[in-house]
């Protein structure tokens, strides 16, 4: 069966020109219009569901994206949204790219031809139409909010934490507990919440007058699996760093695994530092110190935002900015380094 999709190939035109042939034939050039429909009657496509939603103006439906369901830090977010859309008096879809562009595509195309009313990203991913828009330096074609992420260029409402100075307070908590090797294991560095948490290290670092060794940088993809093998490259690289700073929870248990699996002592040889606090982290062994992002209020404001959005109403700020917390646990405790460091001496 043809798709909206199949019809705009067909007819070389984009998905929102065959939707806005449908709605509203009349607001398309002749040419074109003609060229769409053409390309309807060869492929027989019968819009049904779709063109009744066309005919309406709202449908109060709002989609979700997310990297990865089974990504905790994605649940709260989630459930915080879902929360407040239903006081709002909408229905909420979850769809999840799998960091794949044709499946975000798949949900922008919703939007376009109004099944659902607007998106709200939680991932680094950008739908294609959106993207043209912005390099070409237009308004986002569709009702759309990012949450956690940002697209420097990208003009649309933002939420999230100040990603540069939470990496900075993370790797300034080790260097005050007396960490001289910092390392840092970092997501995926294509997209910029990566590169602001590297930043906010850098900045740590430099301000601490302490090294900055290339090799102390490992990139892992958020994955536990990630961080067990970028620990394991940082034990392998020579001089083994006394803290680590890991720009997710995932990745610091992953390498607590691999230090644990080396008989080194966390944090008296290795002291660590995740991000995000996800729920069981506080049950990691030790127990994981951490930057406490806002989920709850991530969601709130994610939704609240798409709903001013939709309803035409002035945002005040397009850039909201959420306060973080540094969470202190075992994992960078000072009286269990301070115990090992008298431990070490007592040994030599």
């Amino acid at each position: 069966m043809a798709t909206i999709r199949d019809i705009a190939k067909r007819a070389g035109v984009s998905v929102a020109t065959v939707s806005r042939t449908l709605s509203d034939p009349e607001a398309v050039r002749p040419v074109t219009r003609e060229r769409v429909l053409l390309a309807i009657e060869q492929m027989k496509y019968t819009p049904n569901a779709i063109a009744r939603q066309l005919r309406r103006r709202r449908n109060e439906t709002v989609i979700v994206i997310v990297p990865q369901i089974a990504n905790p830090f994605f649940s709260g977010i989630v459930q915080s949204i879902e929360n407040v859309a239903i006081q709002l008096g909408y229905r909420v879809l979850l769809g999840e790219t799998q960091g794949n562009q044709e499946r975000l595509d798949h949900y922008a195309d919703m939007v376009l031809t109004r099944v659902a009313d607007g998106l709200i990203l939680l991932g680094s991913l950008l739908p294609s139409v959106v993207r043209r828009s912005m390099e070409a330096r237009h308004v986002p074609p569709i009702p759309l909010v990012l949450a956690c992420e940002r697209f420097e260029g990208l003009d649309c409402p933002t939420v999230s934490i100040d990603n540069v100075t939470a990496g900075e307070l993370a790797v300034r908590h080790l260097a005050e507990r007396g960490c001289k090797r910092i390392a840092t294991i970092t997501g995926p560095l294509d997209n910029t919440l990566s590169q602001d948490r590297l930043t906010g290290y850098r900045r740590a670092l430099a301000a601490a007058r302490l090294p900055l060794d290339p090799h102390w940088v490992v990139e892992g993809d958020f994955s536990i699996d990630s961080g067990r093998s970028a620990m394991e490259q940082l034990l392998d690289a020579g001089a083994v760093p006394d803290g680590v700073f890991c720009a997710n929870d995932e990745m610091a248990i992953g390498a607590q695994q691999a230090i644990r699996a080396r008989g080194l002592a966390i944090p008296g040889d290795i002291a660590l530092v995740g991000f995000d606090d996800l729920r069981f982290g506080a049950f990691a062994a030790p127990p994981l110190t951490t930057i406490r992002q806002p989920t709850t209020e991530l969601g709130e404001t994610a939704m609240r935002l798409l709903d001013a959005v939709l309803h035409h109403r002035e945002i005040a700020d397009q850039t909201v900015v959420l306060p973080h917390q540094l969470i202190e646990r075992e994992s960078t405790d000072r009286g269990e380094c301070a115990q090992h460091i008298a431990r070490v001496k007592q040994i030599r």
